[in-house]
This record gives C-alpha cells, structure tokens and sequence, in this order.
C-alpha cells in the first residue's frame, strides 16, 4: 500500500516538472489573446442581397482564412448581421488587416499580357508578354515581333492609389524590364502524362495572338475595378514580383470543390483539387481551360490567372483543352507556397460582400495593464484563501499550497503546449475562469479536511481515518467537479468569445483539480497519517492526541 502510494506521488511530480522543464527547452508559453497582448479588432457588415445562412458561411471561411496565418484564439464573432474579427499578436498587421478585408471572390481570370514589376527607367521601358515586346521612349514605342518593326505612339502603364473596398491592388506607376516569361503549370488530375514542372518560355517564342499592340493593350483606360468580375484589370501577385492585365473572368472559385490540398506531385510540391460536376464546374472551368489552350484572343498568352481580392496568387500556363474529375497545379512551388494556393482555392468565394466598417487596434500597452491587473488580481485572492487554510487547518495548508502550485504548473504546461500546436491562447476571461476555478480546487480540500475530522471525532486513529475520509470525501469531490465540467461544456459549446475562453479555461482547471485531488492529496494525507510525527498532538490543527495509540477501526 505503501509503495503504491509513492509511485503515484513521485510518477506525478516526475510527469508535471518533466513536462514544465520539457515546455521551457522548447520555449512554449501560454500565448495571450487580444485583450492582454494587444492586436486588431475588424467590424465588418454586409451589402446586398444575404440571408442567416450565407452570413454563417461566411463566419466559416473567414475563419479558415484566418487559421492559415496561425493566429493564436482568433475570434470571429457574428453579433446581429455583422462579423467582428479579434486577431491578437499577429506578427504582420498588415497582412493580417488585407486577410480580414476579403470583399470580394475567388476569380479565375485570362491572362492578357504579363511582365515583371521592378521599377522603371525614366527614358525607356520594355514590356513582353510571349515573345513580343514593345519599347517606350520618348513618347513611342517600337514594337519588335519576327524581326519586324513599327514605330507607335504608347500611353504608358497609369496606376491609380486607391481601390473600392481597401489598400490599392494596382501595379505601382511605370513599366518592366524584360522577363524570362515563368509559370506553373496546370495538369489534369488522371493524366501522369502530363508535364508537372516550370515550364520556361525563352524570349522570342510563339506570341500571343492580338498582342501585338502591348502598350495599347495597358491603357489606363482598361484599368477596371479588381473585384468586378466583368472588368479587364491590371494587378500583381501577391510578392508584386510580377504584373498582369487580366481580362474578364470567366468563373470563380466555385468551380472546384471544397477539397484542396497541398500534395507531392511528380517528385514536387502542388496542389491537388476536384472539380464539380455541371455547368457550375467542370462545364465553366473547360469554357476557359480550350480558350486558353487555344491561346485565343480571350486568353492569347495561354495562361489561367487564380485572383483573390485583385491579387493574383497563382498564373499557370493550361497545357490541355479539357478537364474531368480534378486538376494538378505543379511548378516550382516551396511547401508554404502551395499551403497558401491549397487555402485560396479551398476558402473559395465568400457568400457575401462585406465591407469594413470599423477596424480597432488595440495597443500592447493596455493588453500590458490588463495582464498585469490579472495578475495582482489573482495573487490576492490565492494569497486570502492560503492565509483562511492556514488560520483553519494550520499545517494542513502546506498541502494545500503544494497542491494549488501542481495544478498551476499542469494547467501552464497544457496552455502552453496547446498554444505552440493549437493556436490557444489566454485572455483574460480564461484568466477569470482559472481564478474562478481555484475556489472549486480549495472546495475539495474542505472537503476531505472535514471528513477527516469527522472520522477523529468518531475515535479512529489519524491513519483510518484519513483513508475512509478520503474515499468517503472523494465520491464528494467527484461529483462537484463533474458537474463544473458540465457547466463549462455546456458554456462553451453554446456561447462565444470570451465566455467560451471562460468556460475553456474552467474545464480545464477542474480537470487538474480531479488530477490533483486523486494523485497528489490522496496519497500525500495517507502518508503523512502514517508517520509517527504527525500522529500526535494537534499539528494537523486537528484534536488527534485521543486516539494516538489506538482507537476504533
């Protein structure tokens, strides 16, 4: 009995300051949410024609979209018919402010002409879109295809700074150096055949058809909207290594289903999705698919531009007319760079459109003040209840104290692992629910210390009476602490934002408080009621001199 009382005492001491020396190696600690680190809030309503439904699944991708930035316990709240995002500790505001501003849809657009974006001599400027190529100087151009040239007059690439709906999406002002034209390319899904690599298109290739007029084609005239799919634009990707005039879109990111992912492909990464079935798949898909393996007017540099919010995210080359069942896009992709192209093409469209209505950044400082508040807060109120233990129980609080800190210490490993892997992180509604939860923690030590006396009283020695006190405290202590987790689950599975912290971070200090209570207390009370020291006089704070040397069973 003895023995087994300490493997369990010294197996949970082991797991507990293994596990915390384990978390400080790798440098996890408990993340903090918005009202204690500071971070953005975005409000955000709809326009136009919604519904219940189409507002929920647009709470869903926002929150998918979030995901992939790895913020730590984003919050994405729906309050009446509008969205409120929390995104705390984002590394990159910026880009964490451009992914909540999504108003618009996933659009798969033809790509008209492509260069890259590096900045512009003042004299001269050279644009190419495959194999042709046209010279800006001086107010005209000469435009070079087959060894042929003729002088035009050029209006050159116009930018403007603003954009409906947020940050510009149009290329700076001025034009390219010539590029060494780089794409992926798009495979079908069933055909191995097919290549899967960066194909390289050398200068001087096949042009595209009614292209020959590059600096026309970039008027600023033709510079549209980005999030009106009707529109001919011109945007770069998402590094703004490369820039595009793109013409009308002829689908959106409904086409496919809802099963990207980010795969091996051919020795490389890509990404793997299915189309749907219909004219509202694979049917509109193939539309612009023949259009650019044809290299038409439409599409006359054969390539497939996937746009999200006037960005391009990906531009691969359409190697084959038509597709059935699912398509590969392969290249030179890093695994990030395929994650990110797998989430876009996953999230899709959103339902509605929203537009930004207020966007709140909440400074560090006053997440600063608020931990700290926390904190103090907190230290009191365990300070109060040790200094009552010790005025009521004396000794007894050394246990009590030693218990407290155990399950402080398994709570701040679990935090800390589940912020490192899971996003987790503490706010200061969960700090209330582990404040909250030390009172249910102090309970089950009332608990036994009182069934422990009532065993003394009753005339049975120290060690009996620790033993039945506990079997008898514990079916107490159970039942108390089930239902605190039935609450808890209950608050968390209905409710959100920061009452669902609370109830989080409440489960999972009563679930320590069960932890404790069987492997720490129980066998720490029975040991020290077997010690000769502690079975006389009144060091327990508890009148055990009587039965000392004996007394009833």
């Amino acid at each position: 009995m003895t023995r087994r009382l300490v493997i369990s005492l010294v197996g949970l001491l082991v797991v507990v300051l293994g596990s915390f020396a384990g978390n400080l190696v790798a440098d996890n600690t408990p993340a903090l949410g918005l009202d204690l680190q500071g971070g953005i809030s975005v409000t955000q309503e709809p326009v136009g024609e919604y519904d219940s439904v189409s507002l929920d699944l647009a709470v869903e991708r926002i929150r998918d979209r979030i995901d992939s930035l790895g913020v730590a316990e984003p919050e994405i709240i729906r309050q009446g018919d509008a969205i409120v995002v929390n995104l705390p500790g984002v590394d990159n505001q910026d880009e964490a402010l451009r992914l909540v501003q999504v108003t618009g849809a996933v659009l798969l657009r033809p790509v008209l002409l492509a260069a890259p974006n590096t900045p512009a001599d003042t004299s001269s400027t050279t644009v190419v879109a495959d194999g042709s190529s046209t010279t800006v100087a001086d107010g005209a151009s000469t435009t070079t295809v087959d060894g042929s040239s003729t002088t035009t007059p050029v209006t050159t690439l116009a930018t403007s700074t603003t954009a409906p709906g947020g940050p510009s999406r149009y290329l700076p002002q001025g034009a390219t150096s010539v590029p060494t034209e780089s794409s992926t390319t798009v495979a079908s899904a069933n055909d191995s055949t097919l290549p899967t690599s960066i194909t390289e298109a050398p200068l001087g290739a096949e042009a595209p058809t009614g292209s020959d007029d590059t600096a026309s084609s970039l008027a600023p005239a033709t510079m549209g909207d980005p999030t009106d799919p009707t529109a001919t634009i011109i945007v770069q990707n998402t590094d703004g290594s490369e820039i595009y005039q793109l013409g009308p879109s002829f689908a959106t990111g409904e086409v496919f289903n809802n099963d990207a992912k980010a795969d091996i492909i051919s020795g490389g990464w890509g990404v793997r999705v299915t189309l749907k079935g219909g004219s509202t798949g694979a049917d509109l898909w193939n539309v612009g698919a023949a259009q650019c393996f044809a290299r038409s007017t439409v599409c006359p540099t054969g390539r497939m531009a996937i746009v999200l919010d006037g960005v391009v995210q990906s531009a691969p080359n359409v190697n084959q007319p038509s597709f059935s069942g699912g398509v590969d896009i392969t290249g030179s992709f890093k695994e990030s760079e395929a994650k990110d192209l797998a989430r876009v093409l996953k999230s899709g469209a959103l339902p509605v459109r929203l537009e930004v209505q207020a966007v709140q950044i909440v400074s560090p400082t006053l997440g600063d003040d608020s931990l700290h508040a926390a904190i103090v807060s907190g230290l009191i109120g365990v300070l109060l209840v040790l200094l009552f233990m010790l005025a009521y129980y004396r000794l007894l609080a050394i246990v009590v104290v030693i218990g407290i800190t155990l399950s402080g210490l398994v709570q701040w490993n679990v935090i800390s692992l589940l912020s490192s892997t899971n996003g987790l992180a503490l706010s200061l509604a969960g700090i209330a629910g582990i404040i909250v939860s030390i009172g249910v923690t102090v309970d089950s030590y009332v608990v036994f210390f009182e069934k422990l006396k009532d065993e003394l009283k009753s005339g049975r020695t120290l060690k009996n009476s620790a033993e039945r006190g506990f079997k008898s405290a514990w079916r107490t202590i159970l039942a108390a602490d089930i239902v605190s987790l039935i609450g808890a689950f209950t608050l968390w599975y209905l409710t959100v934002g920061s009452v669902r912290g609370f109830a989080f971070f409440l489960g999972l200090s009563t679930l320590c408080d069960i932890i404790i209570a069987w492997f720490f207390t129980r066998p720490a009370m029975l040991l020290l009621a077997r010690t000769k020291r502690f079975q006389r006089g009144r060091i327990f704070g508890i009148d055990n001199t009587l039965n000392a040397t004996g007394g009833a069973a």
